[in-house]
C-alpha cells in the first residue's frame, strides 16, 4: 500500500483513529513497559480526544482510504489526554510565552518507520509556527521517546503519570524550539 493522503482531520475520523490507537498500543507497549503497566497503558491512553478533531489540530495519514498514522498539536493547556478534566485544560494557551502541546501519536505495527510519525510532527511544527508558537513541548510515553529525540525534542523530565487504575506510568516530559529552516 502506498500513503495516499496526510491531511487535517474531521471529527468523522474518530472511530477509525481510536482503532488505529489500541492496535498501536497493543503492539508497542508491551515493547517497553512491564505487563501490567502495558495492560493498563492499553486500555486508558489510546484515548480519541475529540476537541483536537474540533479545533482541526489533529492530522491523519491514510492508505488507500485506511488511517494508519495520526497525531497533532493543540493550543490548549492539556498536555495529554487524561492529564485532567479541570477547566483550565481548554484555556487556550499564550502562543508569545507557552509552548503549543503536541499530542496523541500513533502509527499503526505495519506502518512504522515509514516517517509518517516525522510527517505528521512536521505538519505540527509548521502549523503551531503559523499560530504564532515558538516552541513545542510533549509528554511522551516510552515507545514515542525515540522518534521524538530524533525529530530534536529534548528531554526535560522523567515523570510517571497516574493512570484511573491508578498504575503509574514512566513518561518523559519533552520540549523543542519551533525551527522551520531545517524542515
Amino acid at each position: 500500500m502506498a500513503l495516499t493522503e496526510l491531511r487535517v482531520g474531521t471529527v468523522d475520523d474518530a472511530e477509525a483513529c481510536s482503532v488505529l490507537m489500541r492496535r498501536s498500543a497493543e503492539e508497542l507497549f508491551p515493547r517497553f513497559y512491564p505487563e501490567r503497566l502495558a495492560a493498563s497503558a492499553i486500555r486508558h491512553v489510546p484515548v480519541v480526544d475529540l476537541q483536537l478533531l474540533a479545533d482541526g489540530t489533529y492530522f491523519v495519514a491514510e492508505a488507500d482510504g485506511m488511517v494508519v498514522a495520526c497525531g497533532g498539536w493543540s493550543r490548549r493547556d492539556k498536555l495529554y489526554t487524561g492529564s485532567g478534566d479541570a477547566t483550565g485544560d481548554v484555556r487556550d494557551l499564550d502562543p508569545a510565552s507557552e509552548p503549543a502541546r503536541v499530542r496523541a501519536m500513533f502509527v499503526h505495527p505495519e506502518w512504522t518507520r515509514r516517517g509518517l510519525g516525522r510527517a505528521i510532527l512536521v505538519a505540527c511544527e509548521r502549523a503551531a509556527h503559523e499560530a504564532g508558537f515558538g516552541q513545542m513541548t510533549l509528554m511522551a510515553t516510552l515507545p514515542g521517546v525515540p522518534l521524538y529525540r530524533a525529530y530534536g525534542f529534548r528531554a526535560r523530565d522523567d515523570v510517571e503519570i497516574t493512570l484511573p487504575d491508578g498504575v503509574r506510568l514512566p513518561c518523559v516530559v519533552m520540549d523543542k524550539s519551533i525551527d522551520l529552516a531545517c524542515r
